[in-house]
């Protein structure tokens, strides 16, 4: 059997959310192969529990494959109750929790006309909430050990339009078959920004970073695909999904003072941080979102 890399991340405790499938899943691996105890949290315990393919079980079992550390926890982070019980097992199983990857979310794409309040409340819940309890639960032990990292994923749906006047809807990539409007989603990614830079000033005076990061161009994840953002898993239109993982490796093991606050694309901190010579997308070619750039 394959042993995991003893490396950046040994015997560090890691709490994964949206660990069925897609960057979630692919952090989870990462950071098992550099040495963490993995808590891979997802509300998809088994395969078919989900219109889409994956399973925590099946990330369990990947990484169980190469000798690496994980423990499944099924869980929904717009519940309270949820979250205590997921950061309760990660303390139980593996000790006072080292790292924090807020990557679960949620979201629809409609326009705010045919937007039902339930569903717009419930992706706040999921991206917004979610991080916010679950950052709250193990800030204590973090200040007690004082240090850890806490690391957001966003989306370049965070970045707005600007102003008018503007041209017609199909000039936006939303303008697919299936997505008509990333208003919702973006309010989210952009709260969780402000959420960021807000968290990593206030916890800075106890040697805890607070990051976010979003992909450079995109990533044909498993929901990408689903609402036809992507054409498929190899679109060139996208990026590997390995330069996300690595950008939320750098950010969970750079000392605070290099990363703090920062706001920033998967290939541009790639690249400024010299892990890859060539990068391109937001960040790079073009401008991120206004938290990106102060």
């Amino acid at each position: 059997m394959e042993q995991p890399t003893v490396g950046k991340l040994n015997n560090k405790v890691a709490i994964v959310t949206g660990a069925s499938r897609g960057i979630g899943k692919e952090v989870a691996k990462v950071f098992a192969r550099e040495g963490a105890k993995v808590v891979a949290c997802s509300r998809t315990l088994e395969e078919g529990g989900h219109l889409l393919p994956g399973s925590l079980n099946r990330t369990a079992e990947e990484i169980a494959a190469f000798g690496g550390s994980c423990l499944a926890v099924q869980g929904d982070v717009s519940s309270e109750e949820d979250c205590q019980r997921i950061v309760r097992s990660a303390q139980g199983a593996f000790g006072p929790v080292d790292i924090l990857i807020n990557n679960a979310m949620w979201t629809d794409f409609k326009p705010i006309v045919d937007m039902s309040v339930k569903r717009w409340a419930r992706s706040f819940a999921v991206n917004v909430q979610g991080p916010f309890m679950l950052s709250k639960l193990v800030l204590p032990g973090m200040i007690e050990k004082h240090g850890g990292h806490i690391v957001n994923i966003s989306s370049n749906s965070a970045i707005g339009p600007g102003r008018g006047p503007y041209g017609a809807p199909e000039a936006h990539w939303w303008g697919t078959e299936g997505v008509t409007s990333n208003i919702m989603y973006g309010a989210t990614k952009a709260a969780l920004e402000r959420f960021t830079q807000g968290l990593a000033e206030e916890v800075y005076p106890h040697g805890i970073s607070v990051a976010c990061v979003s992909p450079g161009v995109g990533v044909a994840t498993e929901g990408n695909l689903y609402f036809k953002l992507f054409d498929s898993p190899d679109d060139p239109r996208s990026e590997p999904i390995s330069l996300m993982a690595d950008s939320i490796l750098l950010l969970a093991t750079e000392p605070p003072d290099r990363i703090t606050g920062r706001v920033t694309y998967s290939q541009a901190i790639l690249k400024e941080f010299g892990w890859i010579q060539n990068a391109r997308g937001f960040g790079v070619d073009e401008a991120g979102s206004g938290f990106s750039q102060i």
